[in-house]
């Protein structure tokens, strides 16, 4: 499967943004999803996951209550939706496919994931 990540950009402190994740080559049913980000400097870091399903989703201490994550099978897409975002949000955001039957072990993992899209850039400014 191929995944593209889009909807980046800069935000103030306290704005909104949503980012989409295409993928393509195979049904996106098939697999778990998650978003990663990396800042500046920084380690790539798990944000948010979501079954296969969409039944259960699970976030990042940092995050919760602020960003929702969610997908449309039908529409071979999955969103990160942000709220409330602030200049620490700032880093490129990844999606990543994981085909794994440990997905509720390993969700927030890099290691865990097969597929990789290309980032897409959130720039919050303060």
């Amino acid at each position: 499967v191929q995944l593209q990540a889009y909807g980046g950009g800069l935000v103030q402190a306290g704005g909104s943004l949503k980012l989409s994740c295409a993928a393509s080559g195979r049904p996106v049913r098939k697999y778990h999803m998650g978003w990663f980000r990396q800042a500046p400097g920084e380690e790539r870091e798990f944000v948010a996951a979501i079954t296969q399903t969409g039944a259960t989703t699970y976030y990042a201490d940092s995050v919760k209550g602020r960003f929702l994550i969610s997908r449309d099978n039908a529409k071979n897409t999955v969103w990160l939706q942000m709220h409330n975002l602030k200049p620490d949000d700032t880093a490129v955001y990844y999606c990543a496919a994981d085909r794994s039957d440990l997905f509720r072990i390993h969700h927030n993992s890099q290691s865990g994931y097969d597929y990789w899209g290309h980032g897409t850039l959130v720039t919050v400014s303060s």
